[in-house]
């Protein structure tokens, strides 16, 4: 259980901000990017979910919404190698295998009904829509800022894998909030060209 009783305290107006394991870094740091969009990310789905989805995809975006807090303690958290682990370190909170499974099947389940692909699409069509697709270029920034943090530390493979996944997932329920993608805004190639 989180326990804050105090929202501020001080100790980042130098420009620095603790991890999870009580170091601290810049808060320009790609750990703190990354975390910091994720934020972003949950911020804009909570947006998604006041624009009057489906149930069960509310549903669905309520849960990822819960995972993307265990994404975002999961990159708090620098992984270390087995030799540093001390017996008595608490086991941080890791993104499984089998959140990023979760979403494949409601991919697979939102996509049933879609109509085929013919052209790439353009966000809008519905406010719904819309919303989603305002999520799903959060969710591939987030992806990208975590790539980035991989370029300079090791990060768990399986956050990498569930956001790839979830933006996958926001683009099959924006196409299907579209009224199955018969609604969605197709690009036409240079058709403004002079």
């Amino acid at each position: 259980m989180v326990y804050l009783s105090k929202i501020y305290t001080r100790s980042g107006d130098g420009g620095e901000t603790s991890l999870g394991d009580g170091s601290r870094v810049a808060k320009t740091h790609p750990r703190i990017a990354a975390y910091g969009t994720v934020d972003e990310l949950n911020s804009v789905l909570g947006l998604c979910l006041l624009a009057e989805l489906p149930a069960e995809y509310a549903g669905w975006l309520s849960q990822v919404q819960n995972d993307l807090f265990d994404v975002g303690a999961d990159l708090c958290v620098p992984e270390k190698p087995k030799s540093e682990q001390l017996e008595l370190d608490p086991e941080p909170l890791r993104v499984t295998p089998g959140q990023a499974t979760r979403l494949e099947g409601w991919i697979d389940r939102a996509n049933e009904n879609l109509e085929p692909l013919r052209s790439f699409v353009l966000p809008g069509g519905s406010p719904q829509s819309a919303h989603l697709h305002h999520a799903r270029t959060v969710c591939r920034r987030g992806e990208l800022a975590v790539q980035h943090l991989c370029e300079v530390e090791a990060v768990n493979p399986a956050v990498l894998t569930y956001l790839n996944r979830l933006s996958d997932l926001l683009f099959v329920l924006a196409r299907s909030c579209n009224d199955g993608g018969r609604g969605d805004v197709l690009w036409k190639p240079g058709e403004n060209r002079a």
